[in-house]
């Protein structure tokens, strides 16, 4: 895969950066982290730069590009640290869809590439860590269509979706894949804020009523979609993190720059220069890894391409974790206060290794994989 940026894409990496420069500074990350809402004006900003449609197909709205795309977009998104659903909705969202049928293509696709509709998956049950094998969340075929019963949690920016894509166990043991409204009776919705100041959500779902075309896949059809909005995601996580850490090591580095003792800056000094080394040697790592999960996309055999992206993530979150700490010590007391934003970078690159699978997880799929 060649990860030279095309004209088009330095254009739209260009153009978000300095979308994200004005648009999701320091002050205005934490006014949307107070809110709570998803600010529309922001969302609206990203769908017209092509963000929301980049790897929908140009038949359902989207602009077609390839799985590479993902990185120079995630990485500026990374470094700004966009809370906004891009990665739920954009890319898993349109992911899971794009593995179904062209009736829930057309119907789902056009709107969320234009920023009109936000669909969230939800898959994760209470109790369950993350398995993605759904079975104490029920579905039933009625008379009229389905009938879902059971819980779903952490489901990410559950609360902002117009739509949530759920797995579901039927009793004859076929795994399913529905489309459930934001307005569908019996449906309830707990919002939470996670520790990174984005959002995710419990659903409660007690008789839900869905009509027949709800069904977006089942069977194994239902398992490849899920596992392939999880892959997509996984790959933008770590393109997303990466840059995260390159933003967070420029904060690092003009902050030793700026900051005096003994007459000179810190920046000087010898020890704290091998921490900066090894700080960027730990992005640098990351970046490359973010690189691999982006190829695996377009990988041909499922067990290198799950391989491929579990040892990224597991680069993400250990890249994550040294760089956010090194920078937090490096800042001294002010790292641990609200007052600088180094703090918000550590907590996101701490939320990176919990969210799609932890070290843990990570490391059984390599071993099963062996």
């Amino acid at each position: 895969m060649d990860f030279i940026y095309t004209e088009e894409q330095r254009m739209l990496a260009d153009s978000l950066r300095r979308l994200v420069d004005q648009a999701w500074t320091f002050p205005q990350r934490r006014l949307r982290q107070a809110a709570g809402t998803l600010d529309q004006q922001a969302w609206s900003a990203l769908a017209e730069l092509g963000v929301l449609g980049l790897n929908i197909s140009q038949d359902f709205g989207g602009f077609g590009e390839v799985p590479a795309s993902l990185l120079p977009v995630h990485l500026e998104l990374g470094r700004g640290l966009v809370s906004e659903p891009v990665i739920p909705s954009a890319v898993m969202g349109a992911a899971l869809l794009d593995a179904c049928g062209d009736a829930a293509r057309a119907r789902w696709l056009p709107s969320i590439a234009a920023g009109e509709a936000i669909v969230s998956v939800a898959y994760q049950e209470p109790g369950r860590r993350y398995d993605t094998d759904p079975q104490d969340c029920r579905a039933a075929e009625t008379a009229d269509g389905w009938r879902l019963d059971g819980a779903k949690h952490l489901v990410w920016h559950g609360a902002a979706a117009s739509a949530w894509l759920v797995s579901a166990r039927c009793d004859d043991g076929r795994a399913v894949l529905l489309a459930v409204p934001a307005d569908t009776p019996g449906v309830r919705v707990t919002d939470t804020l996670t520790l990174d100041g984005a959002r995710c959500a419990r659903l409660d779902l007690d008789g839900a009523i869905l009509p027949p075309d709800a069904l977006l896949a089942q069977g194994e059809a239902a398992v490849h979609a899920l596992a392939q909005a999880l892959q997509w995601g996984t790959a933008a996580l770590c393109a997303h993190a990466a840059g995260a850490m390159e933003r967070l090591l420029e904060i690092t580095v003009d902050y030793l720059k700026t900051r005096q003792q003994f007459g000179q800056p810190l920046a000087s000094f010898q020890a704290l220069q091998h921490r900066l080394a090894e700080m960027l040697v730990a992005k640098e790592l990351a970046l490359s890894m973010a690189y691999v999960a982006v190829a695996a996309l377009t990988e041909s055999d499922a067990a290198q391409r799950r391989r491929m992206i579990a040892s990224a993530k597991l680069e993400a979150a250990r890249a994550g974790r040294l760089v956010a700490q090194m920078a937090v010590q490096l800042h001294g007391g002010m790292g641990m206060t609200d007052e600088l934003e180094v703090g918000d970078y550590f907590k996101r690159l701490t939320a990176v290794d919990l969210l799609l699978g932890d070290t843990a997880e990570q490391l059984a799929v390599l071993e099963l994989l062996a």
